[in-house]
């Protein structure tokens, strides 16, 4: 007899009924009687089930019995035309392997709703959830979009250094890398002598890839980079993570119109993307979590997103506290906007995603473009329904002496830069960049609420288990 080769469940729910078949997976329910049971089988392929009707004149009680939900089963038979509502085919099934028993007093995932707290008290086990099968594959998805996008404009994909010894952000909050025994700590002066550890040097893991990533832009064009930062805040909220994934294009001869230009094409093709190739993931998503999700997505494809200046978005944001609206954090020019007020502007005020651009220079990095002003710079950030900021970016500052005057004006060591001003020393260009937290993008594709639940493992203060 010709041995039949496994099908996976979404290639067996698209099929025409007659074939025989053989599906692997995992019970995900088991219901019937003396006469039938009926098995909903998953292989994480889709969130949707095949259903196995075992006709109990063929098959043992015994094994039945060791059919549980969450054991593993290779099952062979006929795909059917299914008589009952909720799917086109079934397997009448004429064998059926167990792979792996799964006691039902044990198993952390039983059919009952659970909550989200609940499963991240057994996050090795929570992948195995509906919920989280249709988030990871959504999570996969954005991937490839994302490395198609940049590759079908002619991008190349740099792969830039996690550890590293600059700060690109400067904000400090980085997480030490070491080799030195903590317990004899070699010290020179009063302070840690770093050159007896590993790179003869303090280095740390990096919260951005941007510096190099201009390296790579002023050499090839245009780069992005795609992979894990992370940053040492203690911030335990429903939007951080202390390990994270981030998207970083930075092109050399753009200016920051280019660069929204390409931020929104960049976001609307994700977007696109998903609901083109994961739509069933979404519906469930939606109809479980989020009513709105599928509309909300839709919502930002085929508008123009709205670009404001930070100044304008001040008087809208102060014109509406004299009209009674309450925010709990204060707002005036000069002052880094929370996500109430982003989400204000974008869901209140004008319906629609927005950029918003020249920024305080004091309030954003040193290597954007200072504008003429002397007050503002060319900085950009993309605020979406629900989130807030997506993406943040700006043009780069070109001239040297710019970036030198502002360098110095911080305070910042100019030890750890001078291979970063040497773009600007020999053949400086117009340049822009951003960077999109792959995260924070997941939170507004799925409708989930907590960031904790769009990486499969999230690590948090306290928190590094696997």
């Amino acid at each position: 007899m010709e041995k039949i080769a496994r099908t996976k469940v979404k290639d067996l729910l698209r099929m025409q009924p007659g074939a025989p078949v053989l599906a692997k997976g995992w019970v995900r329910t088991k219901r019937g009687n003396k006469q039938v049971k009926f098995i909903a089988l998953n292989d994480g392929s889709t969130v949707n089930n095949i259903q196995v009707v075992a006709d109990m004149g063929r098959f043992d009680e015994e094994l039945m019995k060791r059919i549980t939900t969450g054991a593993s089963l290779a099952v062979s038979g006929k795909l059917v035309e299914s008589v009952g509502s909720g799917q086109a085919v079934e397997i009448q099934a004429e064998s059926i392997e167990i792979y792996g028993e799964c006691d039902p007093m044990r198993y952390p995932l039983q059919k009952k709703d659970t909550s989200f707290e609940y499963l991240r008290s057994v996050a090795h086990m929570r992948l195995r959830t509906n919920t989280f099968g249709a988030v990871l594959r959504l999570r996969h998805a954005m991937a490839f979009a994302i490395h198609k996008f940049f590759n079908d404009r002619g991008f190349v994909y740099l792969n830039t250094p996690l550890i590293t010894e600059s700060d690109a952000e400067g904000a400090g909050d980085m997480f030490q890398v070491t080799t030195l025994d903590l317990a004899k700590v070699p010290v020179h002066g009063g302070k840690v002598d770093f050159s007896k550890d590993f790179f003869g040097k303090k280095t740390s893991l990096t919260v951005s890839g941007q510096l190099e990533g201009e390296l790579g832009a002023t050499a090839v064009g245009e780069i992005y980079t795609f992979g894990p930062t992370f940053r040492a805040e203690n911030s335990n909220t429903p939007r951080h993570l202390a390990e994270f994934w981030m998207i970083e294009p930075e092109m050399a001869f753009y200016d920051i119109n280019d660069n929204m230009e390409l931020a929104e094409a960049f976001v609307k093709y994700l977007v696109q993307y998903a609901l083109d190739n994961n739509y069933d993931d979404l519906k469930f998503l939606n109809d479980k979590y989020d009513d709105g999700l599928i509309a909300r997505l839709q919502s930002v494809l085929g508008i123009a997103f709205q670009r404001v200046t930070y100044t304008e978005a001040v008087e809208i944001l102060e014109a509406a506290v004299r009209a009674g609206h309450t925010f709990e954090y204060p707002v005036h020019w000069g002052t880094d906007f929370q996500s109430e007020h982003e989400r204000y502007l974008v869901e209140t005020h004008f319906g629609k995603p927005v950029i918003l651009i020249d920024f305080p220079k004091d309030i954003k990095a040193f290597y954007m473009k200072q504008n003429e002003d002397g007050r503002t710079v060319r900085g950009m950030d993309v605020l979406f329904p629900k989130i807030g900021e997506i993406i943040g970016g700006s043009e780069r500052e070109a001239s040297l002496e710019k970036l030198e005057s502002r360098i110095d004006e911080l305070g910042m060591s100019r030890k750890n830069l001078e291979w970063y001003i040497d773009t600007r020393r020999f053949g400086t260009v117009p340049h822009s960049g951003f960077g999109l937290g792959f995260e924070r993008l997941l939170l507004f594709i799925t409708g989930m609420n907590n960031i904790r639940d769009v990486i499969p493992f999230p690590r948090t203060p306290k928190n590094a288990e696997f």
